[in-house]
This record gives C-alpha cells, structure tokens and sequence, in this order.
C-alpha cells in the first residue's frame, strides 16, 4: 500500500508514520532522510543536493522527485511505502503522480492529519526536554513533578528547540496553509483523500487511521 501522510508542522506525521510502518511493514520515506541518504551514499544525485544544500538553497522538485523515485524503486518498498510530509505543493504533488504513473504505481491512500491552528501553537511553543536524558516535558501539559527536575534522571539542565516558538511556528504553519493546503483538493478529486484528528491523543490518531485503512480494504 502507497501511502502520503500531510499535515502541518507539529501535527504529529512523523510519529503515526512510525507506528504505520511497524503495522503495515512498509517503510516510511521521509525527504529529510532520503536527502541525508544520498548525500552519504555520494550518489550523482547525493551530490547535486549536497551543493544546494550547503549553498543554502531548497533542492528542486526535479531532484526530490528523482530521489523518492530511486528509493521507492527498493526492494524493501516493493509491498509500499508511507511517504513522511512530501509533497508540499500542488506541482510536487503532480510530478509525484506522474513518476508513479511511469513506474505503474499509484497512491492509494492520502491520511491529512488536521489540527486546530491555536492549539498547535500551544503544543509546539510549550516543548522542552531534559538536556541530559532528552525526557520530553511541556509548560502546560507535562511539566517536571518536581519544577526543575527531571522525572527521569535527575538533572537541572533542560533545553528548548529554537524553531519552538510562537513566531517560527505560526510562520510555519502559514507557509503550509499558503503552499500545502491547495494539495487537498488535487487528491479529494482522486478519491483517495481522508482526514483524521490530529488534536487527539496519540492512541487515539493512531485507531483512527486503523479505521481509516480498514474501511480502504472493504
């Protein structure tokens, strides 16, 4: 099964496409992952991103297309694959479908994880975690047992992510509003769009997607 997840920053893509892997035993493609992997690899392609890259450029549709394109063409991605937060635009998402086609394949499920913009922020902007043992904590939701301690080693020390911020965060969201949001109708009129709860617990996403795929299988 061929699967994308999309949804905003934060909205949790990265941890239900772990716990979809394990149950579908099909990889998870993430693009960061796949650029990390070429480079490494000192791929032709590898090398073209490299230099973007360290340019500080965004890589080109073309060379992310040919990347999931080499991936895909695996062994281990012969029974599917979830695809981790790409594409991001409506021309990704065009050019994806037209290499799948070439290599006679297709989509057959695209899950958009929704969340509440607002609520998204609190949840982002309140992470911290122990700088020691990397125990995750929250202002509001999680914080120490004990303020300044943690739970789970003892430590003083906690850090926070740079980008978890009320500004970073909403600049992000907006760039996914802008640029990802018009992907959804490209894949509703393919009929192989459904959305889940992203606000909820994780448990609960994750039967969600459960019922999901079920209903996809009758």
């Amino acid at each position: 099964m061929n699967i994308i997840l999309l949804g905003p920053p934060g909205a949790g893509k990265g941890t239900q496409a772990e716990l979809l892997q394990n149950r579908l035993h099909v990889p998870k493609l993430s693009t960061g992952d796949m650029l990390r992997a070429a480079v490494k690899s000192g791929s032709d392609l590898g090398r073209k991103a490299d230099v973007v890259m360290k340019a500080g450029q965004l890589v080109s549709d073309d060379i992310m297309i040919s990347l999931i394109r080499e991936r895909i063409s695996l062994p281990d991605c012969g029974s599917g694959f979830i695809l981790d937060g790409f594409p991001r635009t409506l021309g990704q998402a065009e050019a994806l479908n037209t290499m799948l086609h070439e290599m006679h394949r297709k989509l057959d499920l695209v899950i958009e994880i929704t969340v509440n913009d607002a609520a998204l922020v609190e949840r982002i902007a309140g992470r911290f975690a122990c700088a020691k043992c990397g125990a995750g904590y929250h202002d509001t939701h999680k914080a120490p047992k004990v303020a300044g301690v943690c739970d789970v080693c003892g430590s003083h020390d906690f850090t926070r992510r740079k980008d978890d911020n009320r500004e970073t965060v909403a600049s992000r969201l907006q760039a996914y509003h802008l640029q990802t949001v018009p992907v959804l109708p490209y894949y509703k009129q393919q009929g192989i769009l459904r959305s889940v709860d992203g606000m909820a617990e994780i448990k609960d996403v994750t039967a969600e997607m459960d019922r999901v795929l079920k209903n996809l299988s009758k």
